[in-house]
């Protein structure tokens, strides 16, 4: 059994949807049992725009006070509504250095990004998402700014091209234990009569959707999405994978996240293996 908890990390700019970002992180830390950090980065430049050094100075003090009372504006309400402590901090300099030197240093399990309402992904800066995608090995949230996961409620958990391999990370017993049934599963396939051996259903207690591929797929699969009340959809960015597998390719991921109206939960590159 697992001695330690998970370690969750949300990384915002603070300026979008934080209030949804917050809840389905705690959603998923309770089911999985994991505890919270928050963390948020501020480009210098945004800090220090005087080259007085006793001004600067000042200004540092001043911004640094005013960040922590709106980091403590967001996450307290959070904290007293649910009963889940969160641990806060925040720095200044090149956002991805200081994000990359965060990573290596506190090793968290999870990360979760708030999504942009813009078509262009970027968290904080240019384009995080990508940053965290391609240099995280671990799992990836991607909270929607619409349709937050709710603390008190059970997951609708989808799978999109998944294979029963895909949903053996480490926690997936947990999150499978607090999703609707049956477990609904979309895939997308080159021809309508084309065979996939072993992999029509995940389990029995799973639905499956099968799609043939076409321009429009994303908005098909998103009413389905609808449909089914699913507000998480778990895909899987495995590099390695080869191209007869039916699994989301990393070059897409990203299109995918940015037109479909739901959370993400991205399996890692590896599986966790601290049990």
């Amino acid at each position: 059994m697992r001695t330690n908890k998970y370690k969750l990390l949300v990384l915002s700019d603070l300026k979008n949807s934080v209030d949804s970002t917050l809840k389905s992180t705690v959603s998923l830390a309770k089911i999985i049992g994991g505890e919270i950090t928050f963390f948020h980065v501020k480009k210098a430049s945004d800090v220090v725009e005087d080259e007085n050094q006793l001004s600067a100075k000042r200004t540092i003090n001043q911004k640094h006070f005013a960040t922590k009372r709106k980091i403590e504006s967001l996450i307290n309400p959070i904290k007293e509504a649910y009963g889940v402590n969160i641990t806060t901090s925040f720095s200044y300099g090149n956002v991805k250095y200081e994000i990359e030197s965060y990573l290596k240093e506190n090793k968290p399990d999870i990360i979760v990004l708030g999504k942009r309402k813009a078509s262009r992904l970027g968290l904080i800066g240019d384009n995080i998402t990508s940053f965290i995608l391609n240099n995280f090995n671990g799992v990836v949230m991607i909270a929607s700014n619409k349709k937050a996961l709710e603390p008190s409620e059970e997951i609708g958990l989808g799978m999109l091209n998944a294979s029963n391999k895909q949903i053996d990370f480490e926690f997936a017993k947990d999150l499978m234990a607090n999703t609707q049934k049956p477990l609904k599963s979309f895939k997308i396939i080159k021809k309508a009569s084309e065979e996939i051996k072993g992999q029509n259903q995940l389990n029995e207690n799973s639905v499956e959707y099968v799609f043939e591929q076409a321009d429009n797929n994303i908005k098909v699969i998103d009413k389905y999405l609808l449909k089914n009340n699913i507000n998480l959809l778990c895909i899987d960015r495995a590099s390695h994978q080869n191209k007869n597998k039916l699994s989301a390719k990393k070059s897409n991921i990203e299109e995918v996240i940015d037109n479909l109206n739901v959370s993400f939960l991205v399996t890692g590159s590896k599986n966790l293996n601290r049990r």
